[in-house]
């Protein structure tokens, strides 16, 4: 949801060229010849944001060019950096994975000088991002309306467990909580087992990709009009949203949501097989690639079968076509079906472990530059220099920063009072108090 200031602001379509190197994670291929230019490069976003729906969506807004400032509470600074182990040194690694490419600065905003020094961050920043109860920000003069006054052209975006309204409103947004009541879990799981918490928190991850969809959506209104606007990102609808055609066979045609496994409801086969010495997982989307299928598995009555013509009746005899390519996966190794499959056209793969994963040919390259150490933040703006290897070896991958090094935001064991102008920031004048400003450049 997403509403507009009343304010008008008067944009620019200025670029900021010429900035220092930054390595990047993308979710997009890097091809020869493209710019060095980043898509977010000159938009300047403060992170409010803690644990991980917030954070990860701040993180990929600045692995695509965006300078992000990451507000913590002094001492402790943001829940996850007390989560594990593992640790890499002091930082836990749960926290290293989404704050990337992140500037961390320890303000109290309770109290009214911390505030301040928010709201003259605000002003001079494209996007501010929260996730906090809503009408919390608010009793310290730090909500949308607060911050519209200073920052017409804000693009305000609040990230919670259930929204702005409604009977919930004032409850805390959970992963595994949003999960449950989203149905997420209801549908996860073997089909005659119990619920099950899908391996990684994706219903925060959801909100995250949301979220970050919605700001650079909400930057380009912004530039269309002239006007911010405050974007509601909340669990519940996120997740709720992901339910596909869950929710669409439910609504259409009121037939509730079950659990099913790997397999899928609509689709046969579309499963995990167990193999000799593992799994394999084959997909047939269509009639052509479950005949090639048979083909494979040299079944060919059974494609020829007529319960089995269609996929509609495929569904319809599920348990007797299944129970009948089980047993044939299990007489040959996964490495083999693999073989047997290869430029066959029909969809499958192995079930991997991060190490499989990880050293996968067709897998993420991970690039893990040196670290020495945080760099601070002078009073005159400079940066300690780093140099950073770029570990493009090939035009067309995806490069993935590695999750095991220290590149993120470090913050302050005992923070003191530091007084020292925003231009070491982003070039304005103002006081601040009680931060310490340390970050880590990519």
């Amino acid at each position: 949801m997403m509403r507009e200031s009343q304010e008008g602001f008067q944009t620019s379509n200025q670029k900021h060229l010429g900035k220092k190197k930054i390595q990047l994670v993308t979710v997009f291929c890097f091809l020869s010849g493209a710019s060095n230019v980043k898509p977010l490069d000159g938009v300047k976003i403060l992170d409010l944001t803690r644990v991980l729906a917030g954070p990860f969506a701040t993180m990929n807004l600045g692995d695509l060019g965006a300078e992000v400032i990451k507000v913590e509470r002094p001492g402790a600074g943001d829940d996850t950096r007390a989560w594990g182990p593992p640790f890499v040194g002091t930082e836990s690694v749960y926290f290293l994975s989404v704050n990337r490419n992140k500037k961390s600065i320890a303000i109290n905003m309770k109290n009214s000088r911390g505030a301040k020094i928010i709201r003259e961050l605000a002003a001079v920043s494209d996007v501010f991002v929260e996730n906090y109860i809503p009408g919390k920000l608010a009793e310290i003069g730090l909500g949308y309306e607060d911050i519209k006054k200073i920052a017409p052209h804000i693009v305000y975006c609040s990230i919670t467990g259930y929204g702005q309204t409604g009977p919930m409103v004032q409850r805390g947004g959970y992963d595994s909580i949003a999960a449950a009541v989203s149905g997420l879990m209801h549908i996860t799981g073997h089909e005659e087992g119990e619920p099950v918490r899908v391996g990684v928190a994706m219903t925060d991850l959801a909100t995250g990709l949301y979220t970050c969809g919605a700001i650079m959506a909400g930057l380009l209104q912004r530039y269309k009009t002239g006007k911010g606007l405050h974007i509601d990102c909340n669990l519940m609808s996120s997740q709720v949203a992901c339910l596909t055609h869950v929710a669409a066979n439910y609504l259409n045609c009121k037939i509730e949501g079950k659990r099913w496994g790997t397999a899928h409801g609509s689709i046969v086969p579309y499963q995990a097989f167990k193999t000799k010495d593992g799994y394999i997982v084959v997909g047939a989307g269509n009639d052509q690639q479950f005949v090639t299928v048979c083909k494979i598995l040299n079944l060919p009555e059974v494609s020829k079968d007529s319960r089995y013509k269609t996929n509609t009746l495929r569904v319809q005899n599920r348990k007797e076509l299944i129970d009948i390519l089980s047993t044939r996966f299990s007489e040959k190794t996964t490495i083999k079906w693999l073989q047997l499959f290869e430029g066959s056209g029909v969809p499958y793969g192995p079930i991997n472990n991060m190490q499989q994963v990880f050293s996968d040919p067709q897998g993420p390259i991970v690039s893990s530059p040196c670290s020495k150490g945080a760099a601070q933040w002078t009073c005159d703006g400079n940066e300690s220099s780093h140099s950073w290897e770029d570990s493009r070896s090939s035009p067309s991958v995806v490069i993935l920063q590695a999750l095991r090094n220290r590149n993120c935001p470090l913050l302050e064991s005992s923070p003191v009072c530091l007084l020292a102008s925003l231009h070491c920031l982003w070039g304005r004048c103002a006081e601040m108090c009680c931060a310490v400003i340390k970050f880590h450049p990519m």
